[in-house]
């Protein structure tokens, strides 16, 4: 066990997306990536840092993919499957990081009780407090929500010092980096200025509540290893998203 080094931010949401939970390109869970992230977090969590982990499912099913193409689904139908995906995903995130002796509790948004707990805020705050780390599915438990808005939410209710998103880029760009190598890095950005220019971070609604409450959002490559760490502790890694950023400070 790694001694505790009192990290920077003592209690974090990690947002993790579907498509972390496969190779790039596919679909589906790929184990050998769910156990990659899996060993970051546990390194983050023996530095101290409390730890809850919000989930997409896009590797498995978006809601969205059925709007406007399947006349048989109704989009909240297809929010509802959005939401079991992201469960499937806790489930697997579960036992990678318990098969290497890490406490969870997976918790979700919709009750199921033969598969999760239900998300209760002031229970996931105590398992927080006993070093457990939490994974939180199903989204708010509501359709047209996101599970960006789902992780600025949980952010708020659990008193988290940070939000951050692990992505497969190293942080926020001027424009998308794959279809332009000469887009700008940023290094810090304010919330006005994500909203303004419609940069992808994360969808409008999350940033406003990130913004209202002051909850500083930061995008990074999960992908280096030891960026959760070097997150968690504050170092300078990814674009940070606060009322204080300026974006003269940029690659």
């Amino acid at each position: 066990m790694v001694p505790h080094t009192n990290p920077r931010f003592e209690r974090v949401i990690l947002k993790l997306s579907g498509e972390s939970f496969c190779h790039t390109g596919e679909r589906g869970i790929s184990m050998q990536e769910v156990s990659s992230i899996a060993s970051q977090i546990l390194l983050a969590k023996e530095m101290g840092a409390q730890i809850a982990v919000v989930i997409g499912g896009g590797n498995i099913l978006r809601g969205a993919q059925f709007t406007h193409t399947n006349a048989y689904i109704q989009e909240a139908t297809a929010h509802y499957m959005g939401m079991l995906a992201t469960v499937i995903n806790g489930l697997a995130l579960q036992d990678a990081l318990e098969s290497m002796g890490c406490a969870t509790r997976l918790m979700t948004a919709v009750h199921m009780d033969g598969v999760a707990e239900p998300y209760i805020r002031r229970r996931a705050k105590r398992h927080l407090e006993k070093e457990r780390i939490c994974i939180l599915a199903a989204g708010t438990g509501s359709p047209f929500v996101t599970t960006d808005t789902a992780a600025a939410q949980r952010a708020l209710e659990l008193d988290a010092k940070i939000l951050l998103k692990a992505t497969r880029v190293d942080g926020v760009y001027s424009e998308d980096p794959e279809k332009n190598p000469h887009a700008v890095l940023y290094r810090h950005l304010t919330y006005n200025l994500v909203l303004e220019r419609n940069l992808r971070v994360m969808d409008h609604t999350a940033i406003a509540h990130c913004m209202e409450h002051k909850i500083p959002v930061l995008v990074f490559n999960y992908q280096t290893e030891g960026n959760i760490q070097r997150a968690i502790n504050g170092e300078q890694v990814g674009t940070l998203v606060s009322s204080e950023a300026t974006e003269k400070e940029s690659e």
